[in-house]
Formats: structure tokens, C-alpha cells, sequence
């Protein structure tokens, strides 16, 4: 899932966090600099169902407007996420070598 928050805020014409923060407190939910901040420029690891009623009541919103689905995320035990280019396309990222900081190598693998 893919939190939109802050564009279905600025839909809205609210355009900071501590706007929305106020809207929700004078609606009973009351939440903290920090968590706020985490839900206006992050992905939240976990939110209370009857938090989301109040943002979407505040907002005027459906959840779906808040929460998009990315089916293509979705894999099974065992299988990778692995996503085709078309003909013409970027070429694959090379493999990410570790390092240590200390500039010496590493041991063999």
C-alpha cells in the first residue's frame, strides 16, 4: 500500500502538517509533533482504524484516496520481485559491493 496523505490533503487546500494536526484535534484526535510529522512525509507502520475514520471525516476523503493498493508488490514465499523491461530499455543496476569503512578488504567469499 502507498499512504497519500499529502496529496489528498493539498486536495483539500490544507498544505501543512500542523494544519491537518489542528483539524484533527478539534475533532478529537489529538496526536503528537512527531507521529504527526511521520504521517505527513512518511509511510506509517501502523495506524488505528478509527484514527483513519477521523482523517478521512477531516478530510473529507474515501480510505482509498488515503491508502492505494500496489498489487504488483505482492509476492509469493520463495519467488522474486522481478520486473521486465521493454526492448530499448535501462540496463540492469549492477550488483552493490560491501565495503568496509576502514578501507580494508573484505574476506573471501
Amino acid at each position: 500500500m502507498r499512504w497519500n496523505l499529502r496529496l489528498t490533503a493539498a486536495n483539500k487546500g490544507i498544505w501543512k502538517a500542523s494544519e491537518l494536526q489542528r483539524s484533527l484535534a478539534e475533532h478529537g484526535l489529538v496526536i503528537s509533533a512527531g507521529k504527526m510529522s511521520g504521517l505527513w512525509s512518511g509511510q506509517p507502520v501502523s495506524l488505528k482504524l478509527d484514527d483513519l475514520d477521523v482523517i478521512c471525516v477531516v478530510l473529507g476523503c474515501e480510505i482509498g484516496d488515503l491508502l492505494i493498493p500496489e498489487p504488483q508488490k505482492v509476492t509469493r514465499p520463495g519467488e522474486e520481485n522481478t520486473t521486465q523491461t521493454a526492448v530499448g530499455g535501462a540496463a540492469p543496476v549492477p550488483a552493490v559491493v560491501p565495503k568496509r569503512r576502514d578501507g580494508r578488504s573484505l574476506p573471501p567469499a
